[in-house]
């Protein structure tokens, strides 16, 4: 594949991974509640993160490029579930920012959100959703 990414995994203990992407690390483990070593996240935490992550960066490089007086950005990510198979039904993300001008920061959210890798990956295969409002 000519445009692709990739990572490694590799088994550090018997309930742990290490994921290498490029010259970052990362652990990946269950809780101790189930049977893990508490280690790192879960994955279905790294996905989050991912997407809040790729989103992110999407959104403060458009801040950047339009020199925007946006400033203290943050987003919360937040997930519905279902069981058998447990699996995300829905995606949230929460953006809030110092902003004078609410339409230019509703403008870079839209940008950010149609610039995401993430989010047009989800999209369509389950309810994804950007609000502007208090983020934690």
């Amino acid at each position: 594949m000519a445009n692709e990414m990739k990572i490694q995994l590799r088994q550090i203990s018997a309930s742990t991974s290490e994921a290498t992407m490029g010259l970052h690390h990362v652990l990946i483990d269950r809780p101790t509640a189930k049977g893990g070593a508490g280690a790192g996240p879960m994955g279905g935490e790294l996905f989050l993160a991912a997407v809040g992550g790729c989103f992110m960066s999407n959104l403060l490089a458009a801040i950047r490029a339009r020199e925007a007086e946006i400033s203290d950005v943050r987003v919360e990510v937040s997930a519905s579930l279902a069981d058998a198979p447990a699996r995300f039904t829905g995606v949230e993300l929460r953006v809030a920012a110092e902003s004078r001008d609410r339409e230019l920061l509703e403008r870079l959210v839209e940008i950010a959100d149609r610039g995401c890798i993430m989010m047009n990956t989800l999209r369509g295969k389950l309810e994804v959703r950007v609000l502007i409002g208090a983020a934690v």
